[in-house]
């Protein structure tokens, strides 16, 4: 990883570490956040995926009428680093602790590799 892309990683964590804290203390179930990159391929390749802990949760969530607040509060966070995506919900997704447990015994390497 060249220097400029281990500052930029260091932005984004801090950027996403302020959007998972304010998701724990608003959303029900929500658990956590990861994102994945290829700088060679950035900021096309970056991909942030947010952690609920159930499949009911997360349904309850995406059908809730505050379905976009997570959208929002990363489009938010994400301003100041100045990143050229032009639709952030092509870079999103969602997954659940009870799916990964389920279809790979709990194995988040094995599932988002």
């Amino acid at each position: 990883m060249r220097k400029s892309d281990k500052k930029l990683d260091n932005q984004l964590r801090l950027a996403l570490t302020d959007v998972c804290e304010t998701a724990l203390k608003q959303l029900d179930g929500f658990q956590w956040l990861t994102h994945l990159v290829n700088y060679n391929n950035f900021p096309s390749s970056l991909r942030i995926v947010f952690i609920f802990d159930s499949n009911d949760h997360l349904a309850q969530y995406l059908q809730s009428n505050d379905k976009d607040y997570l959208l929002s509060l990363l489009q938010t966070e994400l301003q100041p680093l100045n990143l050229k995506l032009k639709n952030i919900a092509k870079h999103v997704e969602y997954d659940t602790e009870e799916s990964c447990e389920s279809q790979h015994q709990g194995n988040w390497a094995l599932r988002l590799g």
